[in-house]
């Protein structure tokens, strides 16, 4: 047995702490793992924010943020295939962070992403999105009234015949991505390094908050709300997939219900 597989076995539970050489294989993980997915993302969001902020005569509330662009307007199967690229190389950092735990003898079971609860997940997830994704609508037409938000256009795509399967599978992808990374494998980890479980949910809400900051100050706070509630339900059931399903659920929600209510209803920002 090598000394990496000597470590990776004195590797403890979901609630133990690692050994220490381990610890220090796994911290250096840890910041690689972010360096390049939603820690580079917090830093470009901060620069966005700032580049909003600072342009003249242009207060944040006229200003744009597009989630789903279209990058080829004009050539639709192009545009197509964009997306689906956009969607797939979106999970290539959830894809290492199962690689990563199957190295530390772990797999992602071990952060609650399993059949073993599914109707309680499903449920779950339900209830979350209902609740959090009201309140989060609710704040970000607040936010963006006070001048504190841009304008949230979830999509430009055009009509075409794939515009919809497109966004439903974004907003898995982006449920998958963000909740893999920042609600269960980022806990995990740092409850293996002994961090206090209050510290550790602070650190995932931040940073959660952090990679929106390119929707203005609504959209860091509201999702750093988000990243609290979901952080302490992971904390208390070991269980990341309901709120994959909440997430995807408010995205979904979100990205097709743009396309039918803008224009339509007068309290959605334009």
């Amino acid at each position: 047995m090598s000394l990496l597989d000597r470590d990776a076995a004195d590797t403890t539970s979901a609630r133990g702490t690692a050994s220490a050489g381990w610890r220090r294989t796994l911290v250096t993980e840890v910041w690689i793992v972010f360096a390049i997915s939603l820690g580079a993302s917090g830093l470009d969001a901060l620069l966005e924010l700032i580049k909003d902020l600072t342009v003249v005569q242009h207060p944040l509330s006229t200003q744009h943020a597009i989630l789903n662009g279209s990058v080829t307007p004009d050539r639709p199967w192009l545009d197509l295939a964009f997306q689906l690229f956009f969607i797939a190389s979106g999970l290539v950092p959830a894809a290492l962070v199962v690689y990563l735990l199957h190295r530390s003898k772990e797999s992602l079971r071990t952060i609650g992403v399993d059949r073993t609860r599914l109707g309680r997940d499903l449920g779950t997830g339900a209830l979350l999105a209902a609740c959090v994704g009201g309140a989060g609508i609710a704040l970000y037409i607040g936010a963006h009234a006070a001048g504190a938000n841009l304008v949230v256009v979830p999509t430009t795509l055009g009509p075409h015949w794939w515009r919809v399967p497109v966004l439903l599978l974004s907003a898995a992808q982006n449920a998958i991505y963000e909740e893999v990374l920042v609600s269960g494998y980022l806990l995990h980890r740092l409850r293996q390094f002994g961090w206090h479980d209050n510290v550790s949910l602070g650190a995932s809400a931040l940073l959660r908050g952090s990679y929106h900051l390119y929707q203005g100050f609504g959209g860091f706070v509201g999702n750093m709300v988000m990243g609290l509630i979901f952080g302490r339900v992971y904390q208390r059931t070991g269980r990341t997939l309901p709120l994959i399903v909440a997430h995807a659920i408010m995205d979904a929600v979100s990205f097709i219900g743009y396309i039918y209510l803008v224009g339509k209803v007068s309290w959605l920002p334009r």
